[in-house]
């Protein structure tokens, strides 16, 4: 099983949520887990895991969070992401996921290998997305 590092930001506590289901999930599936909110986590520890997953909710207008998930990326993105196993999620309260669709983007442009689309959930997550979050969790302790 891979190592898996998850890092978020949250500030409703949605999207931690979303972070313990996918760590529970591929701690289940046999995964050692490292999950540090974004303010606490190194660029160097993150990027020794052979997985990762990044989470933040949609802010503004549809953007990552901008005083410690924005630079957060913008360190992983200079530090070099290319081959790198990755996952994203968020939960969101208003649009469409554009900030998802965007950041996915972006990382596939710093050369991430994406494990899956971004998975989201609207607002807190509900019995099915920490569903979905367990399986993701999951999926990623075999990628």
């Amino acid at each position: 099983m891979s190592m898996v590092h998850i890092v978020f930001w949250s500030g409703t506590g949605n999207t931690q949520r979303m972070a313990e289901a996918i760590a529970a999930g591929a701690a289940k599936a046999g995964a050692p887990v490292v999950v540090s909110p974004a303010a606490e986590a190194r660029v160097e520890t993150v990027l020794a895991a052979p997985v990762l997953a990044l989470g933040c909710p949609s802010m503004g207008a549809e953007v990552l969070e901008e005083s410690e998930m924005e630079p957060f990326v913008m360190a992983l993105e200079a530090a070099g992401l290319r081959g790198k196993k990755l996952a994203l999620f968020g939960s969101y309260d208003w649009g469409d996921g554009q900030w998802m669709r965007e950041w996915q983007e972006r990382m596939e442009k710093s050369g991430a290998i994406m494990v899956t689309d971004g998975l989201i959930a609207n607002n807190t997550p509900d019995a099915d997305a920490l569903g979905l979050c367990a399986a993701l969790g999951a999926k990623l302790a075999g990628a």
